[in-house]
């Protein structure tokens, strides 16, 4: 199982950034027989994190801390249509 994301708190990097390290995990696991069991995005929503507060934004949801609204960012769209076709 690995994960990753990247703090992006103008939803500028995202989408690119999740592609690439896709394209990459599969090419370890072709080309390289890595045993890749899972890959999770980090993370589902922003959140707290220790060292740096509710700074960093690394959600695929960004949250209103105020109202606790949930919003998809547009990483949610690649993501999506990668999980359903099972294809970069």
């Amino acid at each position: 199982m690995t994960e990753n994301g990247i703090a992006d708190q103008k939803d500028v990097n995202r989408e690119n950034f999740l592609t690439a390290h896709l394209l990459e995990l599969h090419r370890a696991i072709e080309e390289d027989e890595v045993p890749v069991k899972g890959y999770r995005h980090w993370s589902l929503t922003d959140n707290y994190e220790w060292s740096r507060g509710f700074g960093p934004r690394f959600g695929l949801f960004a949250v209103d801390y105020q109202t606790k609204r949930r919003t998809a960012t547009k990483a949610v769209g690649v993501y999506r249509r990668i999980a359903a076709t099972n294809s970069l």
